[in-house]
């Protein structure tokens, strides 16, 4: 009998945990190290995942553990009033690598946190309560996040708070507003969602809130220029606009910042998982103006872990680590090598219809028909199944469609991405007979 088949941890998982998610992996993770878990057959699995997107520099990094090791036997957790160096020199830090202005940092424990952050000082500031967000976004599932979540788990929670608004968001593969020879009419559709909008609207408009990729969604680039002009349109409407790069930020699309390749400053940013590497932490930056009049509404965001010394202290190490060796630089060389295996993929497999994404942050999008490009979620999750068989731990995203979020860490190794790709070609063979 496998190792992995414990029949009494799985009966003390069946009888005590609840389910948060959908089905657990039919595996026991042992120990994680590097770009791999070992399962308890001894069996190592590669992680095409980075954990939960968050493990960007693999698991177990040396100087991660030696920072994590020293400040929990020296400095871990205080009042949220009291502050600590690693506190105040990573506020500094992030503000000095992010776009334009964004200067003043709340730290916190988990992406939701930050946008909610976001979110509720945007509403202060402006005096307005309606948020606009993307219909295949991914937020957080803490309440105003929630409600501006689309892409999946919407139904059976009561109503969304208040004001919350949708925008068709930026597919260019399978939008109504791609034409017949293929061209994809992003501007339209854009005119056509505020026109929506507007028309929705109390006159209330308070904040958009958008990640530079959509990841959970399908792995949704915006075509170049879309973001300029989602921009303008909250400029023309007095709009706050917030850019949610918990997956995309700290280098994995080849920027630092996932929106410096459109030159879009948003009114805030948030971080979270690649900024902990694997630890809970998360950031919400915004200008100096915008939290003056913040704080002088008595704005109030209190969380029993802001401010903690020691993720802050972790958060640093791995800013420092990425910024050193040139990460950024690497996930733009990686996923190269990684988007043109899978395009040679696509070339052999009619399953496989659109291969997208930048850096290592790629789309892997199955279907039914080519043609139809109708999704076929049932055989991506044969295929995710037919991977972890074969040794490789991968992601397929929530809300009907058959995609792949394909996400090494950006510590993976040349023949680490040969051999995920090579996983894939045996899953995808496996999968379809």
């Amino acid at each position: 009998m496998s190792a992995n088949d414990d029949p009494q941890f799985w009966a003390k998982a069946r009888a005590h945990l609840v389910r948060y998610g959908g089905a657990f992996s039919p595996l026991i993770a042992e120990r994680a190290e590097g770009n791999y878990f070992t399962d308890a057959d001894g069996q190592k699995i590669l992680d095409f995942t980075s954990g939960q997107m968050s493990a960007i520099l693999g698991h177990s990094h040396a100087e991660i553990v030696a920072v994590a090791r020293r400040y929990v036997g020296e400095l871990d957790h205080l009042y949220s009033t009291i502050l600590s160096r690693p506190v105040v020199e990573l506020a500094a830090l992030i503000a000095e690598i992010s776009p334009g202005k964004l200067d003043r940092v709340l730290l916190v424990s988990t992406g939701g946190e930050s946008n909610e952050a976001a979110l509720r000082m945007a509403k202060l500031v402006t005096g307005r309560h309606e948020i606009v967000a993307m219909s295949r976004s991914w937020h957080g599932v803490t309440g105003g996040a929630a409600s501006a979540t689309y892409s999946s788990s919407r139904k059976g929670y009561g109503p969304p708070q208040p004001g919350s608004l949708v925008l068709p968001s930026p597919d260019t593969y399978r939008s109504r507003f791609i034409d017949e020879r293929g061209v994809y009419d992003w501007k339209t559709e854009l005119d056509f969602g505020f026109d929506l909008v507007d028309r929705q609207s109390s006159g209330s408009l308070a904040a958009c809130i958008v990640e530079p990729i959509l990841s959970s969604g399908g792995v949704l680039e915006p075509p170049e220029g879309w973001m300029a002009a989602l921009a303008e349109k909250c400029r023309e409407r007095e709009m706050h606009l917030i850019f949610d790069e918990a997956q995309t930020g700290l280098g994995r699309t080849g920027h630092l910042f996932a929106c410096e390749r459109d030159g879009v400053v948003p009114q805030y940013l948030t971080l979270s998982k690649t900024l902990g590497a694997g630890l809970p932490l998360a950031a919400m930056l915004t200008t100096p103006e915008i939290e003056d009049i913040a704080a002088e509404r008595g704005y109030l965001f209190y969380t029993t872990h802001a401010s903690d010394p020691l993720p802050a202290a972790v958060g640093l190490k791995v800013i420092e680590v990425i910024l050193r060796d040139r990460f950024t630089e690497r996930a733009t060389i990686l996923g190269c090598r990684l988007k043109e295996g899978l395009q040679a993929l696509q070339q052999r497999y009619d399953c496989i219809g659109d291969v997208r994404g930048r850096g290592l942050l790629l789309g892997l999008d199955l279907v039914k028909d080519r043609r139809s490009r109708t999704p076929d979620p049932e055989f991506a999750q044969r295929v995710a199944r037919a991977c972890l068989d074969l040794g490789m731990m991968t992601s397929v995203v929530r809300g009907g469609f058959g995609i792949f979020r394909i996400a090494p860490p950006l510590t993976a190794t040349e023949a680490e991405i040969d051999l995920g790709l090579e996983i894939f070609d045996q899953a995808i063979t496996k999968a379809l007979q």
